[in-house]
């Protein structure tokens, strides 16, 4: 069983996380939400599913955690604002823990500057900011990148996202 540290706040995009947490919880993972604050709730970007928050970001330790899951909406570019969701997602990329980002969700990685030299994919609006940020982007439903990344472009892609997240953490 693999603890899976998922950063999320509003806007998220509600089937980009509603559907592989569920697929994680279903493997027997624990999945944990950290946003800015502990207890409170965040809306996805559709108004259909509210997460409620089990940890602020302050409260974790990224140590803690065996992977990382980062859904797409809006939600990465407002996390990546903070260089504490920032760091958080660094760790994970620099200590080749699973790292699974789903549409926008690589706007994280971006910040965190750790694409160089990776393989992936996302959103088709972010892959040219990818390309910047040094990686070869794969217009692919879903990229494997050194035995540890998992990207995938938008929702159709997610049956494949959760497939290769799920091989990751057997």
């Amino acid at each position: 069983m693999a603890k899976i540290a998922t950063v999320i706040t509003d806007t998220f995009e509600d089937v980009e996380y509603t559907d592989p947490a569920k697929a994680f919880k279903e493997a027997g993972h624990e999945v944990t939400t950290i946003e800015f604050e502990a207890g409170k709730s965040v809306t996805g970007k559709q108004g259909e599913v509210t997460v409620s928050i089990d940890k602020g970001i302050d409260d974790v330790n990224p140590s803690d955690f065996d992977a990382l899951f980062i859904p797409g909406g809006n939600s990465p570019d407002n996390l990546r604002a903070d260089d504490r969701f920032v760091n958080f997602a660094k760790h994970f990329m620099d200590e080749k823990k699973p790292v699974f980002a789903i549409c926008h969700g690589p706007q994280l990685l971006i910040t965190a500057k750790t694409l160089e030299g990776r393989k992936a994919t996302g959103y088709k609006s972010i892959q040219v900011d990818m390309e910047y940020a040094g990686a070869t982007v794969e217009d692919k439903e879903v990229v494997v990148c050194q035995n540890q990344l998992v990207t995938s472009r938008q929702p159709d892609d997610i049956p494949a996202f959760i497939d290769e997240s799920l091989k990751l953490l057997k």
